[in-house]
């Protein structure tokens, strides 16, 4: 994934959002048109919520695990 992709990725996430991790892990599921972006291995969550922007945001335990990203492609990602 080139630089400019990461940015416009970072540019949906809430700008109030810390990464809690420095490796980052994604999958595109391209008949979904998903983006998944996970901030640890183990990426199956206790909690989320979705913001104004449609993006879901993954908890597990209070920590943010990830974000989904739906109607990725229609987003310039």
């Amino acid at each position: 994934m080139g630089e400019l992709k990461v940015k416009k990725i970072l540019n949906i996430v809430p700008e109030l959002l810390e990464l809690p991790s420095s490796r980052i892990w994604t999958n595109y599921d391209r008949e979904a048109d998903v983006l998944y972006i996970n901030f640890k291995e183990s990426h199956k969550a206790d909690d989320s919520e979705i913001t104004e922007d449609d993006v879901i945001i993954r908890y597990k335990k209070g920590n943010i695990i990830g974000l989904t990203i739906t109607n990725a492609s229609k987003r310039g990602i």
